[in-house]
């Protein structure tokens, strides 16, 4: 079962940038479509961003224009450039397949405030 590692969390201020790295233990090639998943204190996860094995995106209606989901299926890596981040995109971010989900990792935090 492939495995994810999530990195490139952090504080940042509203209107600030970050990009999350996905480092997945094996290939993720055949894998359908990859999704970045984010868990808000007290609220349930949530998939913010999906990308096919074709590279069709798709993201969560609010985010459309601020985030975007890349994947490289050489490097097994995908990516989540987050711009014009609010403190409401305060969360815990994972990565992980879309159907048939693997085990969780530990994901990344990334906190928006000044």
């Amino acid at each position: 079962q492939v495995q994810f590692v999530e990195s490139g969390g952090g504080l940042v201020q509203p209107g600030g940038s970050l990009r999350l790295s996905c480092a997945a233990s094996g290939s993720i090639f055949n894998i359908r479509a990859m999704g970045w998943y984010r868990q808000a204190p007290g609220k349930q996860r949530e998939l913010v961003a999906a990308i096919t094995s074709g590279g069709s995106t798709n993201y969560e209606d609010s985010l459309k224009g601020r985030f975007t989901i890349a994947r490289d299926n050489a490097k097994n890596t995908v990516y989540l450039q987050m711009n014009s981040l609010k403190p409401e995109d305060t969360a815990v971010y994972y990565c992980n397949k879309v159907l048939g989900p693997s085990s969780w990792g530990q994901g990344t935090q990334v906190t928006v405030s000044s």
